[in-house]
């Protein structure tokens, strides 16, 4: 009974509550997410500010598709509700930090003059439809107020995409576009409030033949707005005081539009002159100083070319005065993320610790050299070494014909003379002649960088030495002996330098134990001076003297008694 019990408690016992609903993420305001909303919200907001006031001064437009509109206009409110729904979800940053917390993130919201606007936009003026009817598009102007979304979502776009100059273009002839056609539909509105054909400023009769259309009314509307906001002229004349108004609004509107199209353009191109001057040397100022110099000509074209090269394949000479501006630790990540696969493959590089790596690939010099350009020459003193990222090198004698080997991509050379190792019977200095045979890009090392790097890495700078070690022995460019002898030397050196330091502690010992010494007999002397000065201060003065001979001499015993005091008494030792 006890088990049908049990077996009866749990068919009677209620089901486990289910999870509760997960609520709406908080969208970063630099994630992709929020980027992707922003350029839905484009779609409504340019709906509403387009299609909105064109069918307020077009009727016929109105009254022909009147469904579609409704449709529209709903999805749109649909998506300016969703995107306050959005804004409440949308955290902030607080100290670097994102916020994330949806109450902070609401009462924030609500404080700030967008959410009054947003709210505004959705006012449901709607309603009355229902006394004037559905033909007064006009009453949804509130729409306007989320105009700042569309700002919003176009600067986001300039900074994300990867050509923000051809946007900046766009950007500004879709603002003219969009003055002009609120102009038209302005001027097709006036037309009709005027009077069709009344005069030859305003819009001909509709009841001219191909004049009753509504694409012939739009594109006349649009067309004469554009003569007079490009102040073209051809235009006729107006005849009436809201035509000379509406005239010298447009002239108005148009001398500000012209300045702005120009700063704009202007800072556009400026931009890109920027850029390049940023990516590639200045080749102007080289051009100009060959000619004050007068270079000869075959040289010249050969920096000309040069530079041409450069110019055409995009190339870059200046990579660290391009990620100047960037963090430290980004900066590096970015040229790890560039370099890193180049440096790896040097072998006195393998095995190296991945900070060490990242540290020497912010230290290399991208340059590019042109076809029968000597990168380094027999003998030259080897001050860097050079990793082949693209291109073909070759091994030539000295009559600079004779090739006796091809480098090429992924290859290095110089390594050895950039790395001081004893016993290197070639010193610091070339042992070949190498000449680029096409335009050949290298990434320079140089020796001052890899000895600033290797004295943070002494464990690092160890194993590179042997390893460049073992390569001179395979070339038999390593003098065992002298290394030996070197090595003796140096040890012998370390020796001396420890028996220097011990001499030097000793020496300064015994110069510590001289300055007590000195310290102490100062204090002594100063001592006994003191003791002096208070016995002096009880001998009689002169004057003293001659006054007791007048007076007589004192008391045989009192005379005594106190000179036996005063005898006894003394200064006060020291405290």
């Amino acid at each position: 009974m006890s088990q049908d019990t049990k077996v009866k408690t749990t068919e009677s016992s209620p089901p486990a509550p289910s999870k509760a609903r997960k609520s709406l993420p908080v969208l970063d305001p630099s994630g992709d997410y929020y980027y992707w909303w922003l350029n839905t919200m484009v779609f409504p907001v340019m709906y509403n500010l387009i299609i909105l006031v064109c069918r307020a001064c077009f009727p016929d437009l109105q009254h022909g598709y009147l469904v579609a509109w409704l449709v529209l206009d709903y999805t749109s409110d649909l998506l300016y509700l969703l995107d306050m729904v959005v804004r409440f979800h949308t955290g902030f940053l607080e100290q670097g930090i994102l916020v994330v917390d949806k109450g902070r993130i609401s009462s924030r919201y609500v404080r700030t003059w967008s959410f009054f606007l947003d709210l505004a936009s959705l006012m449901p003026t709607d309603v009355v439809y229902v006394r004037l009817g559905p033909h007064t598009p006009t009453l949804r102007l509130n729409r306007f107020l989320r105009a700042p979304r569309l700002f919003e979502a176009f600067d986001r776009t300039e900074t994300r995409t990867a050509y923000p100059n051809a946007f900046r273009i766009a950007k500004l002839m879709l603002y003219i576009f969009v003055v002009i056609h609120w102009n038209s539909c302005l001027y097709f509105a006036l037309s009709r409030y005027l009077g069709f054909g009344r005069d030859a400023w305003v819009y001909p009769d509709p009841a001219q033949p191909g004049f009753e259309r509504l694409r012939r009314q739009y594109l006349y509307s649009f067309y004469f707005s554009t003569l007079i906001l490009t102040t073209v002229g051809d235009t006729p004349p107006p005849a009436r005081e809201e035509e000379y108004l509406f005239m010298v609004g447009d002239f108005l509107l148009a001398v500000m539009g012209f300045a702005t199209i120009m700063g704009s353009m202007s800072s556009v191109i400026y931009n890109m002159n920027t850029a390049d001057a940023a990516f590639y040397p200045d080749h102007a100022l080289v051009k100009k100083y060959m000619k004050l110099q007068h270079v000869n000509r075959k040289l010249e074209r050969r920096v000309i070319d040069w530079y041409q090269h450069l110019q055409i394949n995009k190339k870059m000479t200046n990579e660290v005065a391009i990620l100047q501006h960037l963090p430290e630790r980004l900066r590096a990540e970015v040229a790890v993320s560039v370099h890193l696969s180049t440096l790896s493959r040097v072998q006195i590089f393998q095995n190296c610790e991945a900070s060490l790596l990242e540290e020497l690939v912010l230290k290399l010099q991208p340059q590019t050299y042109s076809p029968g350009e000597y990168v380094c020459r027999k003998g030259d003193i080897g001050r860097e070494m050079y990793i082949i990222r693209e291109g073909q090198l070759a091994v030539v004698a000295d009559d600079g014909i004779t090739q006796y080997a091809v480098l090429g991509a992924g290859l290095y050379f110089g390594e050895i003379s950039i790395i001081n190792i004893k016993g290197n019977m070639s010193g610091n200095r070339r042992t070949a002649n190498i000449k680029s045979l096409g335009y050949s890009d290298l990434f320079c090392l140089s020796k001052e960088d890899l000895r600033e790097v290797l004295s943070e890495y002494p464990q690092a700078q160890t194993i590179m030495e042997e390893k460049g070690r073992e390569i001179l022995l395979k070339m038999n460019k390593l003098d065992v002996n002298a290394e030996a002898a070197e090595i003796a030397l140096q040890e012998a050196t370390e020796s001396r330098l420890r028996g220097l330091d011990q001499q030097l502690d000793d020496l300064q010992t015994k110069f510590a134990r001289l300055l007590a010494e000195l310290e102490s007999s100062a204090l002594k002397i100063a001592y006994r001076i003191e003791r002096l000065e208070w016995q002096t201060r009880e001998w009689p003065m002169p004057e003293d003297l001659a006054e007791a001979d007048d007076e007589g001499e004192p008391e045989e015993g009192t005379s005594k008694d106190e000179e036996g005091r005063a005898s006894q008494e003394g200064p006060p030792g020291p405290e």
